[in-house]
This record gives C-alpha cells, structure tokens and sequence, in this order.
C-alpha cells in the first residue's frame, strides 16, 4: 500500500504533537515547549520537550526525536502504515492509497471497520460486567479476599460475568449479531452440551455466553482498547481461568496483560516484571509493584519480549520454583535470547514453590520481594545452568554433552560484547580454548535467529582467519615453529570482517559500488580512517598484497586495528587467499556489506520518518528505502539458505 505525500503532509499539520505525546506522558509548560519524563529510557528529571510550534518532540537525554507518527511507531511499537491510520483515525480522516485496487480498498476499510467495530462491542461488554460487578456479593467477597481495593479493580476495570446462559442478551438485544461471536464474547454450539433445553428445542439458535459466573479482567492493547478477556472463577472450578479465543483483534502470543496499565511504572521502576497470572499483576500492583505484566495462558513469545523491550531495557521474568516452571523458564529463555544485546538486563525469578508473588509478599513483605528481584538469576547464568543441566562436567563425555547444548543458545545471541564475554566463560566451563570451541563451532555458532539485521551469520574464517590451515593463515602448511595461542580470541564485528576480508584481497575494493565505498570510508573512527586509506592506496599505486599494505600502514593511526585484523592467533600472519578460497572471500564479503547496508538504510529511514512533516520529499525517501531494504533482504536470505 502506497499512502500519498499530500496526506502525510495534511496529517502531520492536522496533529498536534502535544496532544499525541500528552495521552502517553505526563507534560507540563515550560516556556514555549512542554516537558516530562522521557518515555523511551528511565529519568528521574525531566529532559524530554515537546515543540507545539515545531510539532516536534527531542529527548535531550537519549537523543530520541520525530513527529506524531514517530511518536507512535517508537512508543506504541506500531508499523507505518499502522501509525498513519491509527493517527487518522484520531482526527476523522480517511487514509488515502494510490497503488490499492478498489478491491483491495474495499476490503482494507472493511477490515478497518470490522476491528473499530469489535473495540466497540467489547468495551460494551465490559461496561456491563463492571455493572454486574456492583451487584455480585460473590466476586465482591473474593476480590477482598485477595486484597484487591477498589481503586486498582478500577484502575484495571475489573468485573464480574453473571451465572446466566445468556446474560449478554441484555446487553446486545440482537444476540444473534454474529459479531458477539466473532469478538467471543458468545459460543455458538453445534450440539446440545452446555445448553438448557429451551435452547436446544429445534430451530433455536444454539448461542450462550462464553463467560460465565468469572471476575472478568478487560485485556487492553498499547493503545487502551479492549481486545478481550480473561475469567477467573470464584471456586476451584476447571477451568480456572478461561480466555477470550483468537480474534481479528486479539492474539494471546502477541498480547500482554496489563501492559497499558504498567508502562508508565516501567520507567519509574526501571524494569518490567513478567508474571503467569491476572491475579499476580493486579495483586502486585495492590502491593506496590505497579510494573508487572503477565502472559494470556500461553509460554512466553519473542513478539512478547520484542514488545516488552519497546518500552523497558530491563524485563524480570517471574515463575514458580517447581518443575513446571522451570519449563516455562526455559521457553522464555529461548524466546529472550535473541533480545539479550549489550545494553538490555534479563533476569528469571524463581519463587519458593509454595509461594505465588502475592502470597510471598504478603508473608515476607515487599521489601523481601524487592530483594528477591535483585537477586534474580541473570540470563548470562541461567543459560548456562539449562545448557550443563545433566551434564556430568568432571567427565569428557559430559562437557562434550554441555558444548552441543549449549551451542545453539549461544547462536541465538546478536553479536555484541555480551555474546563474545559468554564464549570465553562457556570455554572455560567445558575446558576448552576459546579458539577450540571456535574452531569446533564454525560458521554455525552465528546468532542464526537473531532478529533484523542481527541475524547476519557469523563469518565463515574462524577468529583465525582460516577455515582450513591450522596456523591461521589462508591455505599453506601447519606452522610447526609457534604454539597456538591460548589467550581469548573474540567474535569479529562486521567492520572487522570487511578490513580483513579486503586487506587480504585489495581486488575486492575495485569492484565496490561508490555507495559501498562511502559506507566504509564513513564509518567511525579507526575503521573508516583505514577504508579511506586503502581507497587512497588504490588510485595511487593499484591493487597491493597485504606484504606491501603492512609496510605502508607503518605510524599510520590505525596500524594496530589492521595488524591486530591481519593476525592470526599464532602470532603468523594471516596470508591472502588463493583459488575457491579467493572466490568464497569475495561472496563473504558482499553478505557482510549488505548486512551493513541494511543498518545503514535502516537508520536512513528513521531520519526519513523523523523528517516527515517538514520535508516534501520525506516519505519518498522513507519509501525508496524500504523498497530497497525488502529486495537486500531477500537476497540475503537467499544467500543464508544455499550457504
């Protein structure tokens, strides 16, 4: 779908950006601008302005900085597209698509309609069970049973399905709307199972509530709209908790309960608390942990933890201590890996296994709980303690058990300083050289299933810069003369890999694009003063092999990144390929620039999207980028399945 520039442009001066960012943080005058606390990382004074005349919001914190949509896709984690309709819907226009078919057009304002129209016939809903809650000494009792005040049930709008088959009926006169079916608020039965024998004579509509005699808790998206529901029954009937089904608005692998209510407390704690239940947020929220979500029933997902982050650089997941908590630990593990960069803090709970977060707090106190959370276990050592479990570490047999397992988390992980940390403590865990284990895992230990442009695999030239010769050098016989290094050899970046991998064949530079060249020469300090040399080196004297390179590096201010690159752990330095070994060099070193690429274009597009309103030409930009962006990826993922 193509949105016209003209509309962008009529939105961004329609919207007030005050308006937008007040419904999300808390803002006060401060001059000509308004100020608050910065959404997007944790402040204790405020240095996040909003400009009404600017139509601009800049943290001068973190440096985060856009428009209304900008606002919205950072904050609200929405796509573009997502953004400019939810952003025009606020202001009653009609989004506009020049490349949509009348079909197609069609069919997206029916799509539109229909998820505007189930908000509707949920939140209607859940304006009754917050009635019947009123009337409802049962749920009333229970409620008070768990602790939970008045105030945090209204904060969560909590309420109360009666016992009656079809209680809803007076609530939506036409029960037989197929939309109380579609929102699943209504089961319709094909059978006779659960319906009264009025309902069941012939020709009746076999239609009941789906919630029965439950406190009901309202499941709202970001933006405060109720999606579903989750039931809780006030017994020890089965099942306990019932949740709404999987709907054009609502997907439990997606959703976080209590995720609209808790991101402000995010940043006030510094950290999201991902609990199992309902009861465990609104309960911590009662006992002075505001910042806790849960999942809706189902294991924790990457979309759970992709939106998490979004919010907070610190998440605390919470389990119970039995057996089948670890299990949920474990998945969560997986689901976290990918996220687990340089600057983000996971953590995993483990609670005494006859103790919930409610019922601890309640006997040891808050301050006991806080403590616990600081305790936590750090994913660095739970990924570790899952990956050795069962492993007997005094044996071969059982370190060799512990290195395949722990091989593909330490894959998951995006490259970064916190990833290459952890292979020097795996090494030495299974007592292994961290050049053994490199060598052992290959080009495979990359972090495969990290997400975006993280995902580029690891180069295939081990740390040695070799993946043949044991003395590190590109082909050639075994250095007998040096002992191998045993000091810890790191992961290359992908600017370590395009020095080695061009110094080693300066051919490969001629060949570049002019906007490859610029990447490299643009990079920061060392790398792209080194790029610009080697250009420089090109036009004057023509393709040089490394011998010629090292001698013109001499008192240059980045001979030691090039020579520290061109070194192989032995001490020997690493030669220039010859053969198919010159042939894969070149392929690796088009996947690593176009890796890089895709960063570069990528935050091209945050400029572009941060412009929109001010430049014409913006969204062109934003546009263009992302076309380009979709065929680098394609390729690359090509590339990464016949690799």
């Amino acid at each position: 779908m193509t949105i016209p520039a003209s509309f962008i442009q009529e939105l961004i001066a329609r919207a007030d950006v005050v308006e937008i960012v007040g419904r999300y943080v808390q803002l006060k005058k401060a001059g000509a601008n308004f100020m608050g606390l910065c959404p997007f990382h944790g402040e204790k004074s405020p240095s996040f302005s909003v400009s009404p005349t600017k139509q601009f919001y800049h943290c001068f914190g973190c440096g985060v900085h856009g428009n209304a949509i900008g606002f919205l896709m950072e904050h609200a984690g929405m796509g573009f597209v997502e953004a400019v309709h939810d952003l025009a819907g606020q202001y009653g226009l009609q989004v506009p698509e020049d490349d949509a078919s009348p079909e197609e057009r069609a069919r997206a304002a029916g799509q539109r309609q229909k998820q505007a129209t189930l908000f509707d016939v949920l939140e209607k809903a859940g304006e009754a069970y917050r009635k019947h809650l009123r009337n409802a000494p049962g749920a009333i009792d229970y409620l008070k049973r768990r602790g939970v005040s008045g105030e945090v049930a209204k904060q969560f709008g909590i309420g109360y399905a009666p016992a009656g088959w079809r209680a809803l009926a007076s609530v939506f006169p036409n029960y037989d709307d197929p939309l109380l079916a579609e929102s699943g608020l209504v089961i319709v039965s094909e059978g006779t199972q659960g319906v009264n024998a009025e309902q069941a004579s012939e020709g009746e509509a076999r239609r009941y509530d789906r919630f029965r005699d439950r406190v009901m808790f309202p499941i709202r998206n970001v933006k405060g709209e109720c999606i579903g529901f989750g039931g809780r029954v006030l017994g020890d009937e089965k099942p306990k908790y019932l949740n709404s089904p999987e709907t054009p608005v609502f997907s439990k692998g997606r959703e976080l309960y209590g995720l609209y209510e808790a991101r402000a407390a995010f940043r006030e704690r510094g950290f999201a608390l991902v609990t199992e239940g309902y009861m465990d947020v609104v309960a911590l929220a009662q006992l002075g942990f505001p910042n806790a979500v849960a999942t809706l029933g189902t294991a924790c997902t990457p979309e759970h933890v992709q939106k998490l982050f979004r919010f907070t650089e610190s998440v605390v997941f919470s389990f119970d201590g039995d057996a089948a908590g670890r299990r949920a630990a474990r998945k969560a593990l997986d689901a976290a890996l990918p996220y687990a960069n340089d600057v983000r803090s996971m953590k995993f709970l483990f609670l005494p296994t006859e103790h919930d977060p409610d019922s601890f707090i309640r006997e040891f106190g808050a301050d006991a709980f806080a403590r616990f959370i600081d305790d936590a276990t750090p994913l660095s050592r739970f990924m570790l303690e899952a990956a050795r479990e069962g492993c007997d570490l005094a044996t071969a047999e059982g370190r060799a058990h512990m290195t395949s397992n722990v091989r593909p988390l330490w894959g998951a992980l995006p490259d970064g300083a916190f990833k290459r940390q952890l292979l020097g403590d795996i090494a030495g865990m299974v007592q292994m050289g961290v050049e053994a284990l490199n060598e052992l895992w290959g080009s495979t230990a990359g972090p495969r299933n990290a997400p975006s442009s993280a995902s580029a695999p690891t180069s295939r030239y081990r740390n040695d810069g070799d993946r043949t010769a044991s003395d590190g050098r590109y082909g050639g016989k075994p250095s007998q003369s040096r002992p191998p290094s045993r000091g810890r050899v790191l992961p290359l970046t992908r600017p370590d890999l395009a020095v080695r991998l061009l110094l080693s064949n300066m051919t490969e530079w001629e060949g570049l694009s002019h906007e490859q060249h610029a990447m490299l020469c643009d990079l920061p300090g060392e790398h792209g003063r080194l790029f610009a040399w080697l250009d420089s080196q090109l036009h004057e004297h023509g393709a040089q092999p490394w011998a010629a390179l090292r001698e013109g590096l001499r008192e240059q201010p980045f001979e030691g990144l090039a020579t520290r690159l061109m070194t192989a752990p032995d001490g020997g330095p690493i030669g220039d390929p010859e053969g198919d070994q010159a042939a894969d060099a070149a392929r690796e070193l088009r996947s690593v620039l176009d890796f890089m690429l895709d960063d570069r274009l990528k935050a091209q597009q945050s400029e572009a999207i941060a412009a929109v309103g001010t430049d014409p030409q913006a969204l062109e930009r934003y546009k263009a980028l992302e076309s380009r962006r979709l065929t680098l990826r394609a390729r690359l993922k090509s590339n990464t399945d016949t690799a």
